[in-house]
């Protein structure tokens, strides 16, 4: 009997930590909420969502708001549930291939603080953590002391393996098999939990969540960082393969006659619109490819050369189509600023070489987020264990996170 009611007693904790944690989580995408609406959206009583919401306040994480001004019915407007100014962050790391970007994101996907550095090419992982560590201690030196630090997110633009976030292969910074987070635990000298992932899946993480892609459950993120990459969402859900490497269209195959690709194989997405690619048929060195996205947007025209580059786009873009038969496809990286330039080459393309059925459901858009899609799904990938069990993440946390970091 007593072994039975230790079950139950398990079980219920069990069950009232992921209740916390899920409506935490609803309060989070949606930045506010009435207790009305939460009590409708999760299914439980009033009383049940009550407790979960003070247990959240007295943890430091959320706060009374002011009543919602949508009411359904007579009686008075529910109260609010807001999030609390100096509640948990994590800091989110986006390491291009050129340049890194450090912020410090709280709870709703608020960048309170951030800071850039260059990265200089051929730079050895701890040159790079080292850098990392610097930007990180200049973003949360303003932090509130009482401010739990949860966690860092880290996206890379390459192969990361899932179970433990070695990065297997970065090639544009010319890294293999590289247990990134631990080198940058080690210069911070802190030990908070880390997850790194691939930029295009932290993109499309971010899109699907708070961008262009909200309430839709099929969606692709196309990066453009030099070199190509996909995130995809498939029915709600983020598909990242067996290992965690799916997404890498930058080497499918696309013109047997192209050039020679790094990765060995020939003619591939990355041969005919990665950034080198794009430097080249503009006519600006190869070296500038890093800031091809900047230079794009100084251009008021398309050049018949991008329009060719558009055409190809568009055409590697049906086979994604086709595949995926996604609703939305985000454009993001350096295609966000050719897209605009050549939206009517790769739209015509895309119908050319995409089948009717799914032609008719899809849309080419570009990010909801700008620029920082890839930097706030790194935020959103470093909160997930918060969302699962939001006290055991904060039994992790640091507090006064600036002070010890300083000293």
């Amino acid at each position: 009997m007593s072994r039975q009611r230790t079950g139950l007693g398990t079980n219920q904790e069990s069950v009232r930590r992921h209740n916390l944690g899920t409506l935490l989580q609803h309060v989070h995408r949606a930045g506010h909420s009435s207790r009305a609406e939460l009590t409708s959206i999760m299914g439980l009583n009033r009383s049940t969502i009550a407790g979960l919401v003070g247990e959240l306040e007295s943890l430091g994480i959320t706060e009374q708001a002011l009543p919602s001004q949508a009411r359904g019915g007579a009686g008075r407007p529910s109260s609010g549930v807001g999030l609390s100014g100096s509640g948990p962050f994590v800091i989110a790391v986006d390491l291009g291939v050129d340049r890194m970007d450090v912020a410090r994101v709280g709870l709703g996907g608020v960048i309170h603080e951030r800071a850039a550095a260059p990265i200089v090419g051929g730079s050895e992982a701890w040159q790079v953590a080292g850098s990392v560590a610097a930007l990180v201690r200049q973003v949360v030196e303003d932090a509130p002391m009482s401010a739990p630090l949860v966690g860092i997110g880290i996206s890379v633009p390459g192969l990361v393996r899932r179970t433990d976030g070695l990065i297997r292969l970065a090639p544009n910074l010319e890294w293999h098999d590289v247990s990134f987070g631990s080198i940058v635990l080690a210069a911070l000298g802190v030990d908070v939990p880390v997850s790194i992932a691939n930029d295009a899946d932290l993109g499309a993480l971010a899109e699907h969540h708070r961008g262009a892609g909200i309430d839709i459950d099929d969606l692709i993120y196309v990066s453009g960082n030099v070199g190509v990459g996909a995130g995809v969402i498939a029915g709600g859900m983020r598909l990242e393969g067996a290992g965690g490497y799916a997404g890498e269209i930058g080497h499918l195959r696309y013109n047997p006659e192209g050039r020679l690709c790094h990765c060995g194989n020939r003619g591939c997405w990355e041969t005919e619109v990665g950034a080198h690619a794009i430097a080249r048929a503009i006519g600006i060195p190869e070296e500038q490819a890093a800031s091809l996205g900047e230079l794009l947007e100084g251009y008021r025209e398309p050049t018949p050369e991008l329009r060719l580059i558009g055409s190809h786009l568009g055409h590697g873009l049906a086979g994604l189509v086709n595949a995926f038969n996604p609703q939305v496809v985000v454009l993001g990286g350096y295609f966000r600023a050719l897209f605009r330039l050549v939206r009517v080459d790769v739209q015509a393309a895309l119908a050319d070489r995409a089948l009717p059925a799914p032609l008719e459901s899809v849309t080419l858009a570009l990010p909801g987020l700008g620029a920082d899609s890839v930097l706030l799904g790194a935020a959103e990938n470093a909160l997930e264990p918060l969302f699962v069990d939001p006290v055991a993440s904060l039994g992790t946390a640091i507090t006064g996170v600036g002070t010890k970091l300083a000293g």
